[in-house]
């Protein structure tokens, strides 16, 4: 008797079960169908993302070896304009070095005003690489120290000089001579004494900082 109950129970779990088969089936086959097109594309994808990369750093090297050549010179106008051309379609990374290496450019060339704008949307871009907009906000106030309104370019320095900025001692070398050129004598003589004494400030940051102390007198 036993037996026969339990032979009963089975077939009533498998009369169940195919009941349930039956009514979930498409649902069960949209969602296996929805994984593999999910699947599908995330890998689609990154095959797509991996060719935009090798591609954007095929040019980026191009356009590198064009300006190591003799000529290159003479041709600022149509590496500046490779570069924009790489902006323009190649993923985050790529696009900002081109940006800088174009704005490096523009400043050799005497095109100041350019260079400036560049470097500034860098320093702006929420999606660039926070080291490198840290490094376009360095080189946005470096190229105007002279120039430029000194309460904009000290706040931009400060931020930049926080400890654990690998910026710092660059952006306090120029703090300091923001402060010589409005005669903050001795707030620059402390800044370059502590940049001349710190053995983590680049070694050409230390130099300049001990030979400005010592014109100082």
């Amino acid at each position: 008797m036993p037996d026969i109950f339990d032979e009963i129970a089975e077939d009533l779990r498998a009369e169940r079960a195919q009941r349930l088969l039956k009514r979930y089936a498409p649902l069960l086959i949209a969602v296996v169908a929805l994984i593999i097109v999910a699947v599908g594309g995330w890998e689609a994808w990154r095959w797509r993302q991996a060719k935009q990369d090798m591609a954007a750093g095929q040019h980026y090297m191009t356009a590198m070896a064009m300006e190591s050549l003799p000529s290159a010179a003479a041709d600022h106008k149509a590496l500046i304009a490779q570069y924009a051309a790489i902006a323009k379609v190649s993923p985050e990374g790529y696009r900002t070095l081109a940006r800088l290496q174009a704005a490096a450019l523009d400043a050799q060339s005497g095109d100041g005003s350019a260079a400036l704008a560049l470097w500034n949307a860098v320093a702006t871009d929420g999606s660039a690489d926070p080291l490198l907009r840290d490094l376009a906000n360095l080189l946005w106030c470096q190229h105007q120290i002279d120039t430029g309104n000194p309460g904009l370019l000290a706040g931009r320095l400060k931020a930049l000089a926080e400890p654990g900025n690998p910026w710092r001692p660059l952006a306090e070398e120029q703090l300091a001579m923001l402060d010589l050129r409005e005669g903050k004598t001795a707030t620059a003589r402390t800044t370059l004494t502590r940049l001349a004494q710190d053995v983590m400030a680049p070694d050409g940051v230390r130099k300049r900082a001990a030979a400005l102390l010592e014109q100082l007198g």
